[in-house]
């Protein structure tokens, strides 16, 4: 029987410099608008901002806690507000000290943190704008009410939610990428 015998072939290993410059578990850097960037920041602020303007609007007027979709409204920004005030402070503290907030359990926390309060903020946003345009067109009875308090109210919380929308977005798929 003849049979072949395996040669052997010396490997040469790749070279150091691609591994260098690529180190292996290295993720890349961080996007903006995620946790503890600027962008992240720029984001919890704005959020912050149109939910206490959305508050202060709502606020001025006399009569909303006559209407459960502005009670409601009024609870909703006022959530968002004190959730993206706590955030846009730790995002604070993860700039001064040059912290990386891409610990699974901070990221999960801040995802869900971020799909609860952008979904309680766009359905008190809906509901408000659905009030408004019962009161405004349907009823006509905006001489008696305040219409454009409410409905810069309703605007400013659907602003509060738009913002929200990327830094959920952003930390959702850091998370679902891990």
């Amino acid at each position: 029987m003849f049979s072949s015998r395996p040669a052997v072939h010396p490997v040469e290993a790749p070279p150091m410099t691609d591994a260098a410059e690529n180190p292996q578990g290295v993720r890349m850097k961080d996007l903006p608008g995620m946790p503890g960037t600027r962008g992240g920041l720029l984001l919890r602020l704005a959020q912050f901002v149109f939910a206490v303007s959305a508050l202060a609007v709502m606020a001025s007027t006399s009569d909303f806690a006559s209407v459960t979709a502005f009670c409601y409204l009024v609870a909703a920004v006022i959530l968002q507000s004190i959730w993206s005030f706590s955030l846009a402070i730790v995002d604070i503290y993860a700039l001064l000290v040059k912290r990386c907030l891409r610990n699974t359990r901070i990221l999960s926390l801040f995802t869900i943190g971020d799909g609860i309060t952008s979904t309680l903020t766009f359905a008190a946003a809906c509901a408000s704008a659905g009030i408004t345009v019962l009161i405004g067109n349907d009823l006509n009875i905006c001489a008696e009410n305040h219409c454009a308090s409410f409905e810069t109210a309703t605007a400013m919380a659907f602003i509060s939610w738009f913002a929200v929308s990327p830094s959920f977005l952003l930390n959702f798929w850091s998370l679902a990428s891990r």
